[in-house]
């Protein structure tokens, strides 16, 4: 009877196939396991691998996180104060907004919400993983458009891949991990298409450049935004989504109906409620960010992107000076974002944080480029 049972119960057979051939996501790890690794305290660590802003959220959301009373009621599932504030944030109609848990939740949610097995999905590579990861979730097909060598989108490239099962177009802007902006134009032009095109503005506040005004216009273009960059809510997932109003609608009735936490609902209203300050925070990185790369250009053997965003990509002589990088970084107990990707093995991606971490990152590439290994300081750069 045991044998029977344990033969009867093994679920595995059941399972997707696709799903059991998926690779996961590669997240960010969080701070203790980082300390583990370099062997440091967590006030010791420089984490500068998850665009995370370094100062923080608004004192607003933390003295109200902290006075909130009612933490054992459920929040509100038809989001209501959150997309009134939002809409007035973004200057469009409540019945465009949908509140989600960070961005990543909505990139789900709307790839569920148009893909069917074997639908096609534009995707422009390199860019943010979890698109290809979404994709695969719903059994869609990835028609991947790769992008030109300065990391622009192939815009004839992408009409000229779309096939009859296409439904979908993606666009990060600006691009993650690349930094660049995709120009208003090009969007407007994919929007010709005819196919649903989302459009990430992750890092909105960096760029000051959005099409969310478009969305209105536009019953195709649906706009994604966070909370976890600029505003300093990443532990609290907290994002939204600029849709067409009958796409809102069918987003609203598809997500989990408590998918908005209490506390990031707050956070939301709260840190709209101290725009000034987090613009602040904002401007500061921007600067930072600025002196960042004149610093690096110390460095022959270090080309640096071009950014809108809160990130600096860094092309590197080859694979293994970039490993090197990312290694000799995490001895210093400073972390940044190596990614094992095609056309970007030998970059590495590093967020902008405080003075005194730009400082700390700069100390270190100085020992790491002056190493005893073939690489060294005077190895210049090349494509």
């Amino acid at each position: 009877m045991l044998g029977e049972t344990k033969q009867r119960g093994s679920a595995e057979r059941y399972v997707r196939q696709t799903l059991k051939q998926l690779a996961g996501y590669k997240p960010i790890v969080p701070l203790e396991v980082l300390g583990e690794k370099a062997g440091l305290s967590v006030t010791e660590l420089i984490k500068l691998d998850g665009n995370e802003n370094p100062y923080g959220c608004s004192p607003r959301v933390q003295r109200s996180l902290a006075e909130y009373p009612y933490l054992h009621i459920y929040p509100d599932p038809t989001q209501s104060s959150i997309r009134k504030a939002l809409a007035s944030y973004v200057n469009v109609g409540e019945e465009h907004i949908v509140g989600g848990s960070g961005s990543d939740e909505l990139i789900d949610l709307a790839l569920r919400l148009f893909i069917d097995p074997g639908d096609g999905v534009i995707n422009c590579e390199p860019t943010f993983g979890m698109y290809d990861f979404g994709i695969m979730l719903c059994d869609g097909e990835v028609i991947n458009v790769p992008r030109v060598d300065s990391f622009a989108i192939d815009v004839a490239a992408v009409e000229a891949a779309i096939k009859p099962n296409a439904k979908l177009i993606l666009v990060a802007t600006p691009n993650n991990p690349t930094g660049n902006l995709t120009p208003r134009a090009d969007i407007l032009r994919l929007l010709d298409t005819g196919l649903i095109v989302l459009v990430d503005e992750a890092y909105y506040e960096f760029s000051g450049e959005t099409v969310a005004d478009l969305v209105p216009q536009y019953e195709n273009l649906i706009v994604l935004r966070t909370f976890s960059k600029w505003a300093g809510l990443a532990g609290l997932r907290a994002g939204y989504g600029v849709f067409p109003p009958r796409i809102a609608d069918l987003i609203m009735k598809i997500k989990t109906p408590y998918n908005v936490n209490i506390a990031a609902q707050i956070a939301i209203q709260e840190s709209l409620k101290d725009v000034d300050y987090l613009m602040g925070t904002v401007k500061a990185i921007l600067a930072e960010r600025e002196r960042f790369r004149h610093l690096l250009k110390e460095f022959d053997w270090i080309r640096t992107y071009p950014s809108d965003a809160n990130f600096l990509l860094l092309a590197l002589p080859s694979v293994e000076m970039a490993l090197r990088v990312d290694e000799g970084l995490q001895r210093k107990g400073i972390f940044g974002r190596y990614f094992d990707k095609p056309r970007l093995e030998h970059c590495f991606r590093i967020s902008v944080g405080k003075p005194e971490h730009t400082d700390a990152v700069i100390r270190a590439l100085r020992e790491i480029g002056g190493g005893n290994l073939a690489t060294t300081k005077n190895t210049k750069y090349t494509k």
